[in-house]
């Protein structure tokens, strides 16, 4: 439509009585420092008045029929159990997804902002049991969840497991490059080594970067990445589409995917090494305290020899995996993750970081 800018009005998985506002000027979503300063000019009243017009446009039936005419039909019937958590993707994606040729069971696919069934975040286990249910009681090939504003996707396999993000950025990295050799793949510091590796030896330029929708959209547009991920199901897809994280796309074309092989998720991963992880560890640190704790802690280990990444807090490679501290760019907390070859190098590990945080706040008075 030619817009210079946009405005989503969204409270996501949060809370019902929650709103919030997605802002973009042309193709570029504000973030950190700009949306602060967005903010302070509304408290402190800079802002400009006018007169304008309004319009109202459709969306859903344009956006069905580019999706229809860009991904065309699936090569076979797949069977999918789609739970959209009572958010806005129950009235488009089934659609979609049967629009594609698949075949589609729904759950809470009814848009009712009180998520009475269950808070609609795929990152969360228990929020995905219905869906790992009724997944492995239908024989579904797979399933798939969406968060409230179906900007995340959660998946799970006919086994019902369920597949995280770096899992999926895998599926989807291996198909991308598969057609754009030594194409660019922007991840996270969450994501498992096994990703970059993987990738890398299927012919791809990975980057690993920040934590955040918003700074992983901007280093895509800066390097020129088809393709971006987070641990989170922020899924983002240059390649045949425009770059930001749509899941119902993601969705479509994870179904793509699975078609066209014919194989079902947890065939198309079956060849990774496996690995321990841990969740997401949150730990509870002031705002004024958990930057320096991390630095405190990046510069522990530097100064002991260790290989470190520290484009966000301080990821430290060890012989047989991997450990993660960073603060949260939106609460008081500290988030660690680890992973490792095996049990015990990962209770190892997570020992190590967890005694050199204990040390730093204990240095830094907190």
């Amino acid at each position: 439509w030619g817009l210079e800018g946009g405005i989503q009005v969204t409270g996501s998985h949060n809370p019902a009585d929650y709103n919030g506002f997605k802002v973009c000027l042309g193709q570029e979503a504000l973030h950190g420092e700009q949306i602060q300063e967005l903010r302070r000019r509304v408290e402190s009243g800079r802002v400009r008045s006018g007169a304008g017009a309004t319009e109202s446009r459709p969306v859903v039936a344009p956006y069905q029929d580019y999706l229809g005419q860009t991904l065309g039909s699936l090569t076979r019937p797949v069977s999918v159990v789609v739970d959209a958590g009572n958010g806005t993707a129950g009235p488009v994606a089934p659609l979609i997804f049967r629009r594609l040729g698949a075949r589609v069971r729904e759950l809470f696919c009814d848009m009712d902002g009180r998520f009475p069934n269950h808070h609609p975040d795929p990152t969360v286990s228990d929020n995905m049991r219905d869906l790992v249910r009724a997944v492995t009681e239908s024989g579904a090939e797979l399933g798939i969840a969406f968060d409230g504003d179906a900007d995340r996707i959660g998946v799970v396999d006919p086994r019902g497991r369920i597949v995280w993000g770096d899992e999926l950025l895998v599926i989807y990295g291996r198909d991308v490059l598969a057609r754009n050799p030594g194409a660019t793949i922007v991840s996270e510091v969450k994501c498992s080594q096994r990703l970059y590796d993987d990738l890398s030896r299927h012919g791809g330029h990975t980057i690993m970067w920040k934590a955040g929708h918003s700074l992983l959209k901007a280093k895509m547009r800066e390097t020129g990445a088809l393709l971006g991920g987070e641990m989170s199901g922020h899924i983002f897809f240059k390649e045949r589409y425009f770059g930001y994280d749509d899941a119902i796309y993601a969705g479509a074309r994870l179904l793509e995917i699975v078609a066209r092989t014919g194989k079902t998720v947890d065939q198309l991963l079956a060849d990774l090494p496996p690995a321990h992880t841990t969740p997401e560890i949150r730990v509870d640190c002031p705002d004024a305290l958990k930057f320096k704790v991390a630095e405190r802690v990046r510069d522990h280990f530097r100064a002991a020899g260790c290989d470190l990444i520290d484009v966000d807090g301080v990821r430290v490679r060890f012989a047989q995996g991997w450990g993660l501290l960073r603060a949260s760019n939106t609460q008081p907390v500290l988030v660690m993750r680890f992973e490792a070859e095996t049990p015990e190098r990962l209770a190892e590990y997570q020992r190590t970081v967890e005694q050199a945080v204990a040390a730093a706040r204990k240095e830094l008075g907190g």
